[in-house]
């Protein structure tokens, strides 16, 4: 758009040009799955061991590849996230207040664990005292992953649920599914 006008408050003229934007276009049809655990994860410490498994062992059979200046891994964490929740509670076991933090490592998630517990103004600021609620804690990790048919894929690995995105072929759906059959925290 072209905003004219005169400096002495005489009424401006807006005149708009003609822009043509282009439309996104599909490259292809790229699918997700979820797969909803019937258990969660019991802690922290066993979800990160399936995850440094998967990406020690490469069960999918994922291949490293290049791009500009770049190698990869065939399967590489590129996001991660833990919140722990916690319960402010008075001396009748009565319900004060509640609290999460989010960390973006397992080590902060644990130092920052030890941080809010001990943090007496905070906790004084509840009036009660603090506990960890460990059964509301969330975990979730997302691993981009070569597929050998050249294509990339990302596996999330959440307390409760495991999800597979942006693929395209359904033998990568399949290869994984096999895979978590045989996986007894993924059931």
């Amino acid at each position: 758009m072209d905003y004219s006008g005169d400096s002495v408050g005489k009424t401006s003229v807006i005149r708009q040009e003609n822009h043509t934007m282009a439309d996104f276009q599909q490259k292809r049809p790229f699918k997700s799955a979820i797969r909803k655990l019937a258990r969660p994860f019991p802690d922290i410490n066993a979800f990160d061991a399936l995850v440094q498994d998967i990406i020690r062992n490469n069960p999918f059979g994922c291949t490293s590849y290049r791009v500009p200046k770049k190698n990869h891994l065939p399967v590489e964490k590129v996001r991660e996230m833990y919140t722990a929740k916690f319960v402010y509670i008075d001396m009748d076991g009565r319900r004060l207040g509640t609290g999460s933090e989010t960390y973006g490592s397992i080590s902060g998630f644990h130092r920052g664990i030890a941080a809010v517990i001990s943090n007496l103004a905070n906790i004084a600021a509840h009036g009660g005292t603090v506990q960890r609620n460990r059964d509301a804690d969330m975990y979730a990790v997302t691993l981009k992953c070569h597929d050998p048919n050249g294509e990339l894929f990302f596996l999330n690995l959440a307390r409760d649920k495991v999800t597979i995105s942006s693929y395209s072929d359904d033998s990568i759906r399949l290869r994984i599914e096999e895979w978590t059959e045989g996986v007894p925290a993924l059931k």
